[in-house]
């Protein structure tokens, strides 16, 4: 199938696309990468009259340490977080996430702002946000306000981006200490959504007791999700292969997966446990 007509406009700045947001309404969608949205298009999912594409808006596509936060611009690229030097060195979990993103050509024009502001659960980045305890900038015409990723998912493709505005940047809690990430999905090919997915991150203190766990699940839940319960019994524990399993397990029973093309929901939860122990022990030897 094809997209039904629509009109295409291209602003130079966040002003302009604001202004067109509000003059189109609800018969309006933001274009960044495109990947998730002209797919949908093109089965007919989704039917906008308008597409507004925000490419050629500077300053939205950054990867910077500031302020005690590292901040990402929703327009930076799946191929910039694969490149960039201080992902590389501290949040290797970016590295992980992009590189089972797709393909090369969908990376280079692929979105981190677009994979989180499409709010589905069976793409990767939210369950890494989870994990990390990120927090996002959404901006409209009155100004901008920040919102916590544990607010962010409200439903099936549905998040707290309200009419009017546009997701401009992703902070996260700069690393420090003995901080350590990874990610991994399992798939059926390359480039497929994820039968199940692990986000795990962990801080360490000097005597090897966890101070900080992160968890996030990917296509295992409606919407993206944290496992709170596994975070809990981590923080505190030395992260021995008993905490680990303890963690992995509730990971399994908390996680609401549907029987579909990829498992059915045992086989899910049994992949979510398998993966969460062996991303919690890589996070941990990254750990510094």
């Amino acid at each position: 199938m094809i997209a039904e007509d629509f009109k295409y406009d291209a602003p130079v700045s966040l002003a302009d696309a604001f202004a067109l947001l509000h003059q189109y309404g609800d018969d309006a969608k933001i274009l960044a990468g495109g990947h998730s949205l002209i797919p949908m298009m093109k089965l007919r999912f989704a039917s906008p009259t308008h597409l507004i594409d925000i490419n050629n808006i500077p300053g939205l596509s950054y990867i910077k340490e500031e302020d005690g936060f590292l901040k990402i611009g929703a327009m930076t690229k799946e191929v910039d977080l694969e490149e960039s030097e201080i992902i590389k060195n501290k949040y290797q979990i970016f590295t992980d996430a992009s590189k089972l993103i797709a393909d090369p050509q969908v990376r280079n024009f692929g979105t981190i702002g677009g994979n989180i502001a499409h709010g589905d659960a069976a793409n990767d980045h939210p369950a890494v946000m989870m994990a990390l305890g990120a927090e996002v900038e959404i901006a409209g015409q009155d100004g901008s306000r920040t919102v916590s990723i544990n607010d962010f998912f409200h439903g099936f493709y549905t998040t707290a981006i309200q009419h009017g505005e546009i997701l401009t940047e992703i902070r996260i809690p700069a690393a420090s200490g003995r901080f350590g990430t990874a990610y991994h999905k399992a798939e059926r090919k390359v480039g497929d959504y994820a039968t199940a997915g692990v986000a795990a991150v962990v801080r360490l203190d000097d005597n090897d007791v966890c101070t900080k766990a992160g968890i996030g699940l990917t296509n295992v839940n409606m919407v993206p999700m944290r496992a709170e319960r596994s975070e809990e019994a981590l923080v505190g524990s030395m992260l021995g292969e008993a905490d680990i399993a303890k963690a992995a397990q509730y990971a399994s029973e908390d996680c609401n997966p549907s029987t579909d093309l990829r498992g059915d929901i045992d086989y899910k939860r049994h992949l979510v446990s398998v993966i969460t122990k062996r991303m919690l022990n890589r996070a941990i030897q990254r750990a510094i």
